[in-house]
């Protein structure tokens, strides 16, 4: 005699990784109906059916219920991967992030950080293309977003095609013909840069979450270090597009005398509030995974938090995109119109974030999402930030000394939330009536850029943005773009794509070859 359906709804409501994991869930599913055929049942018992009676009677009943339970095989999915990633840790080796071979740099010279964090040694992960000329003059320096690598193009060590495979190259708009290229992963990433995930020299454990606050500014001195070590004095440009651009925008301020272009393609030069937020989102999530939460960050030795990091880079992936291209590319659709509807992915444009979370869990180290993330939204070039973490910095120079053989003092954090919630200064309503319609200008603290941005006046500029863009509006370019030329600087190029040009948001940089592209050849050459 077959189950009944009533007791096979129950069954699909027990996720197949768990029933398998733990037959007692099976048999206590099949608990009521066999007691049942017990009374009636004429036969011998199978093995299946006593079996139900060897189940503990501490193990509740589920109970029937009028309508099918709803299986998750999403969640299934979960299990199953913290199951495998459980045997993999406790049989070890950590697997390493890296992305393929490239070149390493390393400074044995500590390196102070802009929040008096110390780092006794660092490596930085980067790759070249083309030939450096005999006089050095043609260097070019490529800043990644968030989470790249440093391999933007192929290698004969490593063929792999790039993030940046068809920007780069002979006849590019990063012609190797002509300049000689170098792409980094930045500090406190995890493709070859020192970051959470590297041994402290002191400790000899990752560094986790004892890894100090980076920002932009820092992640550059780094790079220049890689310069030093190179004996590249000056940069023909430095370009970046996205995380990139503001690095490329920070260099410049840094040591204007060091980058003779700069290149900002869909970057900022202070983050934006509706930016912080949606990163924010993605810290919170990720941190809120039991794998991350119950060891602060320390799960290097154990399970790491797959599912967080797979929320976070669906969050991601949204602010990436524009409404319109998906629109065109998922519409309503679901996955399978055929089947009833289903909690986890159905409609395409589910499936589609659900693939691309799932994709990148595992690929990126979470511990360098939030701290690489954070330094994002710290990145402020105003001169009131500049002039106190100038101060700041003096204040901690001490903290260098005697950091290659003892342990570097750090101060605790001293974060505490507030006691009263966040209040409404001011209404909606009069926000919108302090506005002129339609009208945008510098204000008193777009001032404090313009004194932040002064010593790149006399700096050739490409800003490029895209209207399609919700992660890094293009206001934001524009922003910079009228900072500059209100700075004095006459040597300005700002381009603006329409959504009539680009429907693919702030992924723009990645595919318009032709538009972004072309407009980096025609300002480099």
């Amino acid at each position: 005699m077959s189950v009944p359906m009533p007791v096979l709804n129950i069954l699909r409501g027990i996720p197949r990784a768990a029933r398998s994991r733990n037959p007692q869930l099976h048999a206590a599913a099949l608990q009521p109906w066999a007691a049942r055929r017990s009374v009636h049942g004429t036969g011998k018992r199978s093995a299946q059916a006593a079996a139900v009676y060897a189940v503990e009677p501490s193990l509740p009943e589920v109970p029937l219920s009028s309508n099918p339970q709803l299986a998750f095989p999403c969640l299934d999915n979960v299990e199953e991967r913290t199951q495998k990633l459980s045997r993999r840790s406790m049989s070890g080796p950590e697997p390493s992030y890296t992305t393929g071979k490239h070149e390493t740099f390393r400074s044995d010279e500590a390196i102070l950080l802009d929040w008096g964090g110390v780092l006794p040694r660092f490596d930085i992960a980067y790759e070249t293309w083309g030939t450096l000329n005999a006089d050095k003059s043609n260097a070019v320096l490529l800043h990644t977003g968030l989470s790249a690598s440093s391999h933007a193009h192929s290698t004969e060590t490593n063929p792999k095609p790039g993030w940046w495979e068809k920007f780069i190259g002979p006849g590019a708009p990063l012609d190797t013909d002509k300049y000689f290229v170098i792409c980094t992963n930045v500090l406190g990433g995890c493709y070859g840069s020192t970051g959470p995930a590297s041994l402290d020299p002191t400790s000899q454990q990752p560094y986790a979450t004892s890894f100090p606050i980076l920002t932009m500014q820092d992640m550059v001195r780094a790079q220049f270090r890689l310069l030093d070590g190179l004996r590249i004095n000056k940069l023909y440009a430095s370009v970046g597009c996205s995380m990139g651009g503001m690095q490329s925008l920070a260099a410049g301020v840094i040591d204007k005398d060091r980058v003779g272009r700069i290149v900002s393609v869909s970057g900022c030069a202070r983050s934006h509030p509706y930016s912080i937020a949606m990163r924010h989102t993605q810290r919170q999530v990720l941190m809120s995974d039991p794998n991350w939460a119950t060891t602060r960050g320390n799960y290097y030795s154990s399970v790491p938090p797959h599912q967080g990091m797979k929320l976070a880079r669906e969050i991601a992936t949204i602010t990436y995109r524009s409404g319109p291209e998906w629109e065109k590319r998922f519409g309503r659709q679901r996955a399978d119109p055929s089947r009833p509807p289903a909690l986890c992915p159905d409609f395409l444009i589910e499936t589609y974030l659900d693939h691309a979370g799932e994709k990148w869990c595992l690929e990126y180290d979470a511990n360098s999402l939030l701290y690489v993330s954070k330094a994002m939204d710290l990145f402020d070039l105003g001169k009131q930030l500049q002039d106190s973490t100038a101060e700041r910095r003096r204040e901690n120079a001490g903290k260098l000394q005697g950091t290659m053989s003892q342990q570097v003092p750090q101060d605790a954090c001293s974060l505490v939330l507030p006691d009263k919630p966040y209040e409404e200064k001011e209404s909606s309503e009069d926000i919108m009536a302090s506005e002129k319609p339609g009208v945008q200008h510098l204000d008193s603290a777009s001032e404090d850029l313009v004194k932040g941005m002064a010593s790149l006046r006399d700096t050739p500029t490409l800003v490029v943005g895209v209207a399609s863009d919700i992660l890094f509006p293009a206001f934001q370019q524009r922003e910079i773009a009228e900072t500059l030329r209100k700075a004095g600087n006459r040597l300005v190029t700002h381009v603006e794509f329409g959504e009539d040009r680009s429907l693919f948001g702030h992924d723009t940089f990645l595919l318009d070859l032709e538009g972004v592209g072309g407009e980096i050849k025609k300002f480099l050459g």
